[in-house]
């Protein structure tokens, strides 16, 4: 009822990216993960940057109706998000990020998740309009990529559907 009731509102004004050149079974998972993800959360389109190839059982059957697309590497991706007008948000704990909490993501965004532990390129980094974080209080550097992607699009999803804004 709620999936039925949520795709009524088109909230397709996000887009999802993901990279894929870490070449563990794990990261390809999270792919298909967010993959999945991006669907409950009515995303428009997953770009994903670098290999093809990627596990689609995380994705549960999701990427036969999800938009997926593939650049083949950061430079050709951000040629697009530039063409197309979108902004960056990157998503990584890393010096100089902005905490999720209080920021207010743009209704037209493109989130930029970066690989499972060494995070966003220096030269994604460089591309993102805003690099925000999630708060994290234990004694490890990051979450799991598709947690990360989960909470972002479940933030955005608050501001943007249900209007609760950062103060």
């Amino acid at each position: 009822m709620y999936a039925r009731n949520f795709q009524c509102l088109s909230l397709k004004s996000f887009q999802c990216v993901v990279s894929s050149f870490h070449r563990s079974s794990r990261r390809k998972l999270n792919i298909g993960s967010i993959v999945r993800t991006a669907n409950a959360f009515l995303a428009d389109t997953v770009h994903i940057v670098g290999r093809k190839r990627w596990n689609r059982r995380g994705a549960m059957v999701t990427d036969r109706y999800q938009h997926v697309v593939h650049h083949p590497d950061v430079e050709s991706f951000v040629a697009w998000a530039k063409d197309a007008g979108v902004p960056i948000i990157g998503v990584d704990n890393v010096e100089g990020s902005v905490p999720i909490e209080k920021t207010r993501l743009p209704e037209t965004c493109v989130l930029l998740f970066g690989q499972e532990g060494p995070g966003l390129s220096a030269e994604a980094i460089a591309a993102s309009d805003i690099v925000i974080d999630i708060a994290q209080f234990g004694s490890t550097r990051s979450i799991n990529a598709s947690a990360a992607a989960a909470i972002v699009m479940h933030q955005w999803v608050m501001q943007h559907r249900f209007k609760v804004l950062p103060s």
